[in-house]
């Protein structure tokens, strides 16, 4: 008899290993599940199952491949408050707000939005007596290597686009989350073909044999600058191609002109959007000195209104740290806020013997642009408002970092916040708003926040290999 996996007791029992390594709700420290922990001949099983069955895959009319997404995202419907729940118990995100049920629909939405597209033939020259087309086929297996900030919706950012071009996909999730994206796979897997896609979760030796797999043609990652380096290194060997999406430390600057209220609300979602843990979240927003009183206490306003807790709580919209080793990067970094002299606005003191990785909506002032919670990611709850004079100054601070992700312009005119976008280094440049992606708009970073593209039509084509064909 087939798992019910509509219900999160059908849905945890079908991924579910007896035998396999717990993992706890970061909000309470309770077991929730154990997942099975997979090895190097795993990889290499699920590789070679791939390669097996990605001709056929491919080889099925575009049309029917979007109809299976729409499919997929039919189930991801079907099981979304099971699919939800578990992603609350294991990332510690709330149900409610941009959190569990939000990042569960994201998944459907994607996969739609993916199905949608349509990527025509490129006519390059038709004229002389020459024609020229560009087609786009599948790259053949994708190596899909998953974060833990939001563990199902960047497997589907990897895995839409890469199975509507007719490609097979292996996902490798983070240590932190493997549980919701097993469940996630295993929904999706319900309507697709054998092998096509596939899960193996483990540790970092299992994601070195994925990545540096002489049979995976394309690598998707989505982590740490200092991992994607090293991907990048072991993808020379067999000239894998790569997309990688990397650490971020986004500035956000206001204009002399914008008003305090009416942004504040998304101001402090940009910075604390998931509890903050997003790549692509304000980490440090630039404040002029005329403004900096009011937008100081207009985030504080704002936040004092936004409740933290235990994301099974339909109340809560922001939760814990995902994990011990990224409470205690926060807890390092506003300390140093602290011992550089800067002024705690709210938070900055969490409770002590607190069950679980909760740290408090932290909102620091006062802050030099040098200060290590300035300078590092902090991918926490604590944002630094740093002051400036002269907007110049305020642009050379935003584009000083070796990080160049996403950034923000705030301000009540629209052509000269374009101006001032235009200056920014970074790979996504928002007016008014911060993080604000779209399946449609292309995203990715610059600098050492990684390269390539995903979504849209350019997803489609990072996934694909580019094929000239002349008559």
């Amino acid at each position: 008899m087939s798992t019910d996996l509509t219900t999160y007791d059908g849905l945890l029992a079908a991924i579910n290993d007896p035998a396999g390594r717990e993992i706890t709700d970061p909000a309470t420290g309770d077991v929730i599940g154990r997942t099975h922990e997979g090895t190097v001949a795993d990889i290499d099983a699920a590789v070679s199952a791939a390669v097996a069955a990605q001709p056929a895959w491919a080889s099925r009319p575009v049309a029917e491949r979007n109809d299976l997404l729409n499919k997929a995202a039919d189930a991801i419907e079907a099981s979304a408050e099971a699919l939800a729940q578990l992603l609350s118990r294991e990332a510690g995100k709330p149900l409610n707000g941009p959190n569990a049920r939000f990042e569960v629909g994201a998944c459907a939405a994607w996969l739609r939005a993916n199905a949608a597209f349509v990527l025509e033939p490129e006519v390059l020259v038709d004229e002389d007596g020459t024609h020229a087309e560009l087609v786009y086929d599948p790259v053949g297996v994708v190596g899909a290597v998953g974060p833990w900030n939001w563990p199902m919706m960047i497997t589907v950012w990897q895995l839409a686009p890469a199975l509507k071009m007719g490609n097979a996909v292996v996902v490798k999730p983070s240590e932190y989350t493997p549980l919701s994206v097993q469940g996630l796979i295993a929904v999706i897997n319900q309507v697709l073909p054998a092998d096509v896609l596939s899960v193996v979760a483990g540790d970092g030796a299992v994601g070195a044999a994925l990545t540096d797999h002489d049979d995976v043609d394309k690598i998707m990652f989505t982590g740490s600058t200092k991992t994607g380096q090293a991907i990048m290194r072991s993808a020379a060997d067999n000239l894998a191609r790569l997309t990688l999406e990397l650490g971020g430390n986004d500035a956000g600057i206001v204009l002399e002109d914008a008003d305090p209220k009416a942004i504040a609300t998304d101001l402090f979602w940009g910075a604390f959007i998931n509890t903050g843990q997003t790549c692509a979240a304000m980490k440090r927003l630039y404040v002029p000195e005329s403004l900096y009183q009011e937008v100081c206490d207009a985030l504080v306003e704002v936040a004092a209104q936004m409740p933290m807790g235990v994301g099974l709580d339909e109340n809560n919209v922001l939760g814990p740290l995902q994990n011990k080793q990224q409470y205690d990067i926060v807890a390092r970094l506003v300390q140093a806020a602290k011992d550089g002299g800067a002024t705690v606005l709210v938070g900055g003191d969490p409770q002590e013997g607190q069950s679980g990785y909760f740290y408090p909506t932290t909102i620091v002032a006062d802050i030099d642009n040098d200060n290590p919670l300035v300078v590092e990611e902090q991918f926490g709850p604590a944002l630094p408002i740093i002051k400036y004079t002269d907007l110049d100054q305020a642009i050379t601070w935003a584009n000083e970092l070796e990080v160049g992700l996403g950034s923000s312009v705030w301000g009540s005119d629209l052509d000269e916040a374009k101006r001032v976008a235009a200056r920014l280094e970074a790979g996504s440049t928002w007016i008014n708003k911060h993080g604000a992606i779209d399946p449609r708009v292309p995203f990715g970073g610059v600098k050492k926040s990684g390269y390539g593209l995903e979504f849209g039509l350019e997803g489609l084509k990072q996934v694909s290999v580019p094929h000239v064909i002349s008559w």
